[in-house]
């Protein structure tokens, strides 16, 4: 079936099939259904009336939400969650009564949200060491290899290839420690009711401020990540989005310092890029070197297509 829809390049040219499957419809459904889930588990262990045979349920049916089906649900319900809801409890339906107890759509949709986002950020660490290993081998091999080095792109003094090299991984380095403290605070909303009050729990356990506490701690760690936002109103605070924006900003920052020193380096004949056999530069000028992978290749473990010095040239200089 052709689907005709416009879709962004972000997705279907720049983005790895990992980053499209975190973001994808069926896996975010997957984490709201396990969202939901940790919250019955814990409900159940504080001493709410939930029948085992619905959280067995419910942990049957994490991975096979029926997308068609909630679609026409939300087209009748007009929510998205609600719509989710009750899918869920068509294919749960010991867990229909149970599903979302005492919770507010943010609860689900924040928490999934956090979850997808830490996934996120350890998929784009591996690939930033992968990065490094790469450019850390390109340095050794050459540490020794002089060229001229450029200020105000004017020549300047000579340095090493290898010396270009770990400038580049320098700012790569100081991303990794930025994403690496970001995993480590990344907070949760947790558990905290419609409007960030926690009413609707303390109705549900009768008062009981311990228990309520102990609802979100249990739910965070069910989750694995033990650290929440002690105060939220609907959502949780939007600084959380704003300082992964940082992070990636930073890596997107290092980028391109590297990919603007390579296509510099590539018109000077100095570093340049693999031309494959079948390879057309330009439509029109056949002849051209374009340095395609430093303009928009993205980050990758792999370093079969590292730029390559151009040793005669290079002995010239």
């Amino acid at each position: 079936m052709t689907d005709d829809r416009y879709r962004s390049p972000l997705g279907t040219r720049y983005s790895s099939p990992e980053m499209q499957r975190l973001w994808g419809e069926r896996y975010r459904i997957g984490l709201w259904r396990r969202v939901w889930l940790a919250l019955a588990e814990s409900e159940r262990e504080l001493g709410l009336d939930i029948p085992e045979a619905a959280l067995a349920e419910m942990r049957a049916h994490l991975d096979d939400a029926d997308l068609e089906a909630a679609a026409a649900y939300e087209k009748k319900f007009r929510h998205d969650v609600m719509a989710h809801v009750h899918q869920f409890g068509d294919q749960a339906p010991a867990a229909r009564a149970f599903l979302h107890l005492g919770a507010t759509s943010a609860f689900v949709t924040d928490n999934a949200d956090v979850l997808v986002l830490r996934e996120g950020l350890r998929l784009l660490l591996g690939r930033l060491i992968g990065v490094l290993d790469s450019l850390a081998q390109f340095a050794r091999t050459h540490a020794a290899l002089p060229c001229l080095a450029y200020t105000h792109f004017q020549p300047a003094q000579l340095t090493t290839v290898g010396k270009r090299a770990a400038l580049w991984m320098q700012d790569y380095a100081l991303d990794v420690e930025e994403l690496t403290h970001r995993l480590e605070t990344i907070r949760l909303r947790g558990c905290k009711g419609t409007t960030g009050t926690q009413a609707s729990f303390l109705e549900l356990f009768k008062g009981d401020h311990a228990k309520v506490r102990e609802l979100e701690r249990r739910i965070a760690a069910k989750l694995g990540i033990p650290r929440v936002f002690p105060v939220t109103g609907q959502t949780y605070s939007r600084k959380g989005d704003s300082v992964i924006v940082d992070a990636l900003s930073g890596i997107a920052q290092s980028s391109a310092k590297m990919a603007s020193d390579l296509r510099l380096l590539q018109h000077e004949g100095e570093l340049l890029e693999p031309f494959e056999k079948d390879q057309i530069g330009s439509s029109a000028m056949a002849y051209k070197r374009n340095p395609m992978r430093a303009e928009r290749r993205r980050l990758s473990p792999s370093n079969s297509n590292m730029a390559k010095p151009n040793c005669s040239l290079l002995a010239c200089t």
